[in-house]
Order: C-alpha cells, then structure tokens, then sequence
C-alpha cells in the first residue's frame, strides 16, 4: 500500500514561486474524518493571502515569520476513499466536495482528511472539476445576498466583479431568488456574464455606476473598487451594500465606516466574509442540482502547474474560477 503522494506545500510567504509540489506522507483518518481522494481544487482570495502572508495581520493567525500550516488549499472535490469510525454521512464511494479552508486546508493534493462537517454530496449533473469551483465562492456569494443582503425577490440589485469567481455566483443566485440583475464587468467578459442570466450589464471601462443616475435595492461588491460614499450614492434611500472582496482598503472601509454611515440614515452598509458552512453549501448544490446555478469556469491546470494557476488568479482577468485537477 502506498503510504506517500503528492501535494502543494509552501515553507516561506512569497510570490507563487514559493509552491512546491512535493512527495508528503499520505495521511490517514481519524476516528470522525473521511480520507477523500482528490479529483479537482480551485483556487480563491484567500489562498493569494496564505500564500503571501499579507496583509501583515493576517500572520498573527498563520506565522509571522513563515506559514505555520504548509498544507494549501481550501475547495476540494473527490471520492470517499476511507472513513473514521465515528463518521455517518458518508460511506465509501462517495462523491463529495467541501471546504477545508476552516479544516486545516490541504486540498491541493492526492489526498486529503477532511471532517463529515466540510462536504456535502456532489450533484451528479456536474463534474469534480465544477463541484471544486464551487464551495469558498458560492457560500460567500450565498452569504454577502442572503444571510447579510436579506435580498428579496423584485429587488433591483447590482453586482460589481460579476464575471469573477463569486461574482458569477452571485449573479446566478441573485437570479434564483427573483431579483432584476444588473451586472458590472469589462468588456471583454459581458457576453460570458449575460450567459449566467444577468438581466442588464454595464461595461465599466465606459460607464460608472455609481455617477450615471440609477438608483438600486442591494449593490454587491464582489470585486471592483470605488469608495463607499459612491457606492452610498448608487443606493435607493433604503438600499443595502455588502462587499465580499476587492482590495484589503474597500475591505477595511466598509468594515470601519459602513456601521457608522448606516446610523445616518435608512440605507445600510457592510461586508461579508464566509466561513465553512455545510448548510449554505448544501443550498447552493441544490440550485445547481436543480439547474439553476452552473459553476464558471474560467481554466484548469494540473496539481504541479498550481503556481502556473495562481499567477493567473493573481491577474484578476479570469472569467469565473480557476481550476486545479489532480
């Protein structure tokens, strides 16, 4: 039996220079985690900062110096390979996919152990590759409309970054619940993003948003910078904003300002950040179970291209995500 495989590591923050594919030792379940072997990842925001060690708090959590925890990756899809004793929703066979970011990460290997908690079932009507682009991306753009949004079916709602990875979720599940969606991306990317369903698309290369006189229910930021006040100006008198993204600066601002510009009046502002949760997830696979979700993806590479694959994420110019399959 073979007890080695191959896997992502990083020892020292960096540019994607510093991943490694190497030969670790396979692990092995403990008495409450499945062993998945895996078929595909995907990469997100999350894995450029673990990567990176920025911004520089961020290392108060994972290692000042260097990374802590070497494993790398957080969306997994794959096959039940073993389980614990203890475990109960899956047997062996099974198609799952999950989020491990909360788990100890990993996912960019042949193997990975991973608790009952992180997966779900994998929708038959899709493949390893698409259920991996799914789960950081769409719980986050499930969480920034629905849990923090309260959005509501009529509602005017605009989505900024929409032809990226959560974007082009939000778009999809902003449409599930029944509302009129406007979408903001470049050029380049507008047929792709009227695809997943977008009810108008505005081109920011040529137009701004927030200065051409529409007004609407929720705006999601999902990438894209302009500063608060801008997108407070694009709001109806009770409009909602949440941001789930862009830069560390639009993060931080609405963190800091958004409770204090919301006391000023009946508009709200916030951001969202998501945390591994099998509920929000078994929500969106079953929109994409019942066909009205598709993940996006942009392009695939393999296990030893993954720093290949982070220097195009880095990029921002994706159309959906970015698939790693092992």
């Amino acid at each position: 039996m073979n007890t080695t495989m191959n896997a992502i590591i990083y020892t020292q923050y960096g540019s994607p220079d510093v991943l490694q594919f190497k030969e670790v030792e396979k692990p092995t379940p403990k008495d409450n985690e499945v062993l998945i072997k895996v078929y595909a990842s995907s990469l997100n925001a999350a894995d450029s900062h673990y990567m990176r060690g920025t911004p520089w708090l961020f290392r108060l959590a994972c290692g000042i110096q260097k990374p802590r925890n070497i494993r790398f990756g957080g969306d997994v899809a794959g096959r039940v390979e073993a389980v614990g004793k203890n475990i109960t929703q899956f047997r062996l066979g099974d198609e799952v996919f999950g989020d491990l970011s909360g788990f100890g990460r990993g996912a960019l290997a042949e193997y990975v152990c991973a608790p009952e908690e992180a997966l779900v079932l994998k929708p038959a009507n899709i493949s390893f590759e698409e259920a991996a682009a799914m789960p950081v991306a769409s719980v986050t753009a499930l969480g920034g409309l629905r849990n923090k949004g309260q959005i509501q079916a009529g509602q005017r709602v605009l989505i900024n970054g929409a032809s990226g990875g959560v974007g082009s979720f939000a778009v999809q599940i902003a449409k599930s619940f029944g509302a009129e969606v406007t979408a903001v991306c470049s050029t380049s990317k507008m047929d792709m993003v009227r695809s997943l369903g977008a009810d108008h698309v505005i081109d920011y290369t040529k137009e701004d948003f927030t200065r051409n006189g529409q007004r609407y229910d929720f705006i999601l930021a999902a990438n894209g910078y302009h500063p608060m006040l801008a997108y407070q100006r694009a709001l109806s008198p009770e409009g909602t904003y949440v941001t789930t993204g862009g830069t560390m600066a639009q993060y931080f601002e609405s963190m800091l300002m958004g409770p204090l510009v919301s006391m000023r009046g009946q508009k709200r502002m916030g951001n969202w950040t998501t945390k591994p949760n099998q509920a929000d997830l078994t929500y969106v696979r079953d929109l994409v179970q019942a066909g009205k979700v598709k993940p996006a993806i942009d392009r695939a590479y393999l296990l030893h291209e993954t720093g290949d694959g982070m220097r195009h994420f880095e990029k921002g110019s994706a159309r959906g995500k970015i698939v790693i399959t092992v």
